[in-house]
């Protein structure tokens, strides 16, 4: 019984809960046509805050005009939403800006600028003390970055010196040249020295700055390669002419046209002391694609000179004399030989022609040559040869007049006959004598000479293979 009782108590209690429940789902599941309608036209602007009044607007833009002290005297009156501005502006632009913060504002419907630029006074300092102060601050601001900068810069050269002297070092034994050696040194310690370049710009926040350095370092060699084009070309040739070496400190060389004993070779030109004591300096590029002629290379020279006889007398005589007298010259060389050809058959003579060496080292080719052309002369005339005089043929155009003279009166005088006997020579038996001043080279009075003067141009003698660089 008693169970009964409480199970009946329990179902009203549960029927009682499902029967609330209902109720308040009811007014979602049976909800109006207009309710349903309202939700969907929600507004699409909802102002939080009440529309302002015309002293709130004037409040607020004072103090913003106020705030950035670019206003001198700005005042704001407000009617009916109509702002209408006052004062004195720096410049057209700040003028200009106060316009449009109040057009922007809430509530403003029209603006009315009155604010006027002010004309400042031309003894007005006050902008350059504004912008020295800034200056001030900003050279403050940059002082770290700067000495950090400075700290890279020296790290920077340090770097560069070392990595030049190591690449010096090591191309040392191994390259002749010493501007060889210097170039390619320079060349390693140069991308060295731009990549510490590039960092201290991105360090000190330069980044463009840094990009133009390296990327303009290609296009600056262009230009300076175009504008500097002989200079590179006469450098190069230096390079060139170290490494080869068609000829050494000292040396007796011809090139264009320039005769002289080599004094010194700098990246510009060659250096040359002539033979009459003048100094000329020729570009290394004119130097490099020229013909050279070096008289020293060889120590042994030949010289020639034409010598003619007449037809009656034996060219092989001649030859024979002419031929004792240069083998017992005394500068003359034995080997190579002397020799005595028959060149030609000239208008009245047979010409012959002499060839003789001799050692360019200790005897001066001149002089030598001097010598031997007088000793010749002697040894033909001693052996009853003879050099007459080139056949010249005269010519008279409008003829020779002649005149008959009475065979009375013509006197016949006794025509005296030369003898065909050669004069006796004049010349010294000495083979050197005192107008020729010995037959010693030239070379080391030009030596001298180079000595006493100084030189045109200053710089690393590029021949000079013990030099330290």
């Amino acid at each position: 019984m008693k169970l009964r009782i409480l199970v009946v108590i329990l179902g009203s209690v549960f029927c009682t809960a499902l029967t609330s429940l209902a109720q308040d789902d009811a007014p979602n599941q049976f909800a109006t046509d207009a309710e349903i309608e309202a939700v969907k036209s929600a507004p699409s602007d909802v102002e939080v805050q009440p529309a302002v009044t015309d002293q709130m607007i004037e409040e607020r833009l004072e103090n913003i005009l106020r705030a950035t002290d670019w206003f001198l005297r700005p005042e704001v009156d407000v009617k009916e939403g109509v702002a209408f501005l006052n004062g004195e502006a720096e410049t057209e632009e700040h003028r200009k800006w106060a316009g449009d913060l109040a057009r922007n504002t809430q509530d403003v419907v029209a603006v009315v600028n009155k604010i006027h630029v002010s004309h400042k006074s031309i003894w007005d300092f006050t902008p350059a003390w504004i912008e020295i102060q800034r200056m001030g601050r900003e050279a403050i601001q940059a002082t770290p970055l700067l000495l950090l900068g400075l700290l890279l810069f020296g790290l920077t050269w340090v770097f560069a010196t070392m990595s030049m002297r190591i690449a010096f070092a090591l191309f040392e034994n191994r390259l002749p040249s010493p501007l060889l050696r210097h170039v390619i040194s320079r060349a390693v310690a140069i991308p060295v020295f731009l990549f510490g370049i590039y960092l201290i710009l991105r360090i000190s926040g330069l980044t463009q700055i840094a990009m133009t350095v390296l990327g303009g370092t290609g296009l600056i060699g262009i230009v300076i390669g175009i504008a500097f084009r002989d200079i590179a070309e006469n450098f190069l040739a230096s390079i060139l002419i170290s490494i080869q070496r068609p000829f050494s400190l000292g040396d007796l060389i011809l090139v264009g046209g320039h005769e002289g004993v080599v004094q010194r070779v700098t990246t510009r030109g060659t250096l040359l002391m002539t033979l009459d004591g003048n100094h000329v300096q020729i570009p290394n590029a004119t130097i490099y694609k020229n013909v050279i002629k070096n008289f020293t290379a060889n120590p042994k020279r030949r010289f020639d000179f034409l010598v003619g006889i007449d037809y009656l007398d034996s060219a092989s005589k001649a030859q024979e004399v002419i031929q004792q007298m240069l083998e017992g010259h005394e500068a003359i060389l034995n080997d190579p030989e002397p020799m005595v050809l028959v060149e030609e058959l000239g208008t009245s003579t047979v010409n012959l022609r002499v060839y003789a060496w001799i050692d360019g080292s200790q005897y001066s080719a001149a002089k030598v040559r001097s010598s031997v052309i007088r000793l010749t002369k002697r040894a033909i005339s001693d052996a009853g040869l003879t050099m007459p005089d080139e056949a010249r043929e005269v010519i008279f155009p409008k003829g020779i007049p002649i005149t008959m003279i009475d065979d009375q009166r013509q006197t016949r005088h006794p025509v005296e006959q030369k003898s065909s006997k050669p004069l006796p020579s004049v010349e010294p038996e000495t083979v050197q004598n005192e107008s020729e001043g010995g037959f010693s080279s030239e070379i080391e009075e030009i030596e001298k000479q180079a000595q006493e003067s100084s030189p045109p141009e200053k710089g690393a003698n590029l021949l000079d293979t013990e030099e330290k660089q």
